[in-house]
């Protein structure tokens, strides 16, 4: 195995039922020979079924955590998840703004697999305005790229996305109503690019954060957006097809399915 280990920084809450946030990007960037770092936004009080509580973290915090590991790391991609207050994506703007040479991921996680909202329209519009413009590639569901376009149209919200900021946007169709799940790749030289894949049984509880963290930690090594997007989908789609069921919720997406042996 390559002792090659760039280092990967994630913004995202903590799930402590181990599905999702942070402990869901830790196991990606192992999966692809990344070194974790991060920064908690958020506790939770959460199962495999749904969010029953957020706690915010104090701003000052973040950035304070941040700041040391950014002065001691040579950080090669940075990935957002759950924010969960305009305060904390103000802290996480001052950063990016800061270290504005560093790829950025974001996965605009506006509310829980199990429906509870984790997003306001203070931090709706904090998004939108403070880190849309800092983003390399942004990761929205369906529902979350019409909450952020204001369209109802998926190619027009990949269209304002960009408008926004973004340097290009994968939107992904898991929540819409088709045969197979269409994901859209959009980017600002006009490029569209739909990925098709099977739709599988189950809910998923963290598999936007094993997308998102995939494509950041692909990105670390050096890939170029589209592929980083390509491979993160085939990697993440191998998760959920060997999912697993610890709770009485949601499936868990196998993230170290490579490593086991399925003779």
């Amino acid at each position: 195995m390559s002792k090659n280990r760039p280092v990967v920084l994630s913004f995202s809450g903590h799930d402590p039922s181990g599905g999702a946030g942070v402990q869901a990007d830790i196991e990606t960037f192992i999966s692809h020979q990344c070194h974790a770092c991060s920064v908690i936004t958020a506790l939770t009080e959460q199962d495999s079924r749904n969010v029953k509580k957020l706690i915010p973290q104090k701003p000052q915090d973040i950035i304070d955590q941040a700041h040391t590991v950014l002065n001691d790391f040579q950080v090669s991609a940075i990935k957002i998840g759950l924010i969960g207050d305009h305060k904390t994506a103000e802290a996480i703007q001052s950063i990016l703004l800061e270290y504005n040479h560093i790829p950025v991921i974001l996965d605009p996680v506006l509310a829980a697999g199990g429906g509870t909202p984790l997003s306001n329209e203070q931090l709706i519009n904090s998004i939108i305005d403070k880190l849309l413009p800092c983003t390399t590639i942004l990761t929205p569901n369906s529902e979350e790229a019409r909450i952020l376009a204001q369209q109802s149209d998926l190619s027009s919200c990949g269209e304002a996305l960009l408008a926004k900021g973004c340097d290009s946007v994968l939107i992904t169709g898991t929540h819409e109503q088709s045969k197979t799940v269409d994901n859209q790749f959009f980017q600002q030289n006009g490029k569209v690019e739909t990925f098709s894949w099977n739709r599988l049984d189950h809910e998923y509880h963290g598999s936007g954060c094993t997308l998102a963290s995939a494509i950041a930690a692909l990105i670390a090594h050096g890939l170029d957006p589209f592929t980083a997007v390509s491979e993160a989908q085939d990697y993440t789609w191998n998760s959920l097809d060997n999912a697993y069921h610890p709770g009485q919720g949601q499936f868990n997406p196998n993230r170290l399915f490579w490593m086991e042996d399925n003779q």
